[in-house]
């Protein structure tokens, strides 16, 4: 039978108050609710202190509070990153990863229950797509975070949408997300702590643009050249690197905001000189960042990282051509904490057995 209840951390302020002027309530009760949830971080209806008794009976008869449910918490020997399993309603699984730094406290989030671009090197890719969230969905992996970090006196300073997914392909919900996330009435996060990454749908990078949004954008770009970017990422074959490049020179241009570029570095792959002095070529004069990591593992690529002197010599060029770069440290990679890899190593385990 399918589930008729609202879903609490799906809705907006406007539409939760029009929900509850349903039940003869007014208005600023909907306010209530949200301060109760987004910046008191209640955990039921029942410890909504302040609410009448009789609403929030009707909060837990006619709303669900969570759509999440753990399946595996994984704390990394590095003491900072921390990678759960999501359980959906449905049974779809997303992950979602807290990596504490000396200040900074970032959590990565799923967009989508799987992905259905295929990037070779990517276990989410390698896994297709289960469905679309909803922005309620995305907005739960944020909070659940908070709270953990609320009991420590800690904060989320950052929040990156780069797990599970493709976040421009579930557009309408990613960005209702970020309005509920940002919503000063409610958990109030700064939209220039939020990056969304993509890997280059032109027409959403457009819009994007449009919307002129405080929030960073990131693209995965992993490759310089038309030729090996296709190999690795299946969506170049329909936006190429000059029409993607074109669509991110725009977006500055309309924003005046800087744009980043990820690059995951594979041994003898995409960590070349010929790549490097191809990369300084498409980014000249962009207002532009590169965000190196080494290779995360997956069962379904045979890639390598790169090594060091590789590396050296991949930024060496870029440096010497003015682009601005920085190597990010590989974070949990004894807990699977690419995406998709916990769900990949959880798959395969219940196949053995």
């Amino acid at each position: 039978m399918k589930n008729t209840k609202h879903f609490l951390f799906d809705l907006s302020l406007t539409e939760l108050a029009e929900i509850i002027k349903t039940y003869g309530e007014p208005a600023y009760r909907a306010k209530q609710i949200y301060e109760q949830i987004y910046k008191k971080y209640a955990s039921s209806f029942e410890k909504m202190n302040g609410l009448p008794k009789e609403l929030r009976r009707k909060l837990y008869d006619q709303f669900d509070f969570s759509h999440l449910t753990l399946q595996i918490d994984k704390l990394s020997s590095d003491g900072y990153t921390r990678k759960i399993l999501f359980r959906l309603d449905d049974g779809a699984q997303i992950e979602t990863v807290l990596m504490g730094y000396t200040v900074r406290r970032t959590a990565c989030i799923s967009t989508q229950a799987g992905c259905a671009l295929g990037c070779t090197f990517c276990a989410t890719g390698q896994g297709g797509l289960q469905r679309n969230i909803s922005a309620g969905e995305i907005v739960e992996q944020v909070m659940f975070f908070e709270h953990l970090l609320n009991k420590k006196n800690e904060k989320l300073t950052n929040l990156v949408f780069m797990g599970m997914g493709e976040p421009f392909a579930n557009y309408k919900a990613v960005m209702k997300a970020i309005d509920i996330l940002t919503d000063p009435n409610g958990f109030n996060f700064g939209a220039r702590r939020i990056t969304i990454s993509t890997v280059g749908i032109v027409p959403m990078i457009e819009k994007f643009a449009d919307e002129k949004r405080q929030v960073n954008l990131a693209v995965s770009l992993h490759a310089a050249t038309d030729e090996l970017r296709q190999s690795m990422l299946p969506i170049n074959k329909r936006y190429g690197l000059n029409v993607l490049i074109n669509a991110c020179r725009d977006y500055v241009k309309k924003t005046g905001r800087r744009i980043s570029f990820e690059w995951a570095l594979i041994d003898n792959v995409n960590d070349t000189p010929e790549q490097a002095i191809a990369l300084a070529h498409l980014l000249k004069g962009m207002t532009a960042h590169v965000n190196f990591i080494p290779l995360n593992p997956t069962h379904g690529f045979t890639g390598n990282e790169s090594k060091q002197k590789r590396i050296a010599k991949f930024r060496e060029i870029l440096n010497n051509a003015g682009i601005a770069n920085t190597l990010r440290i590989r974070r949990g990679i004894d807990i699977n904490a690419g995406c998709g890899q916990l769900k990949q190593e959880t798959a395969e385990n219940n196949k053995i057995k």
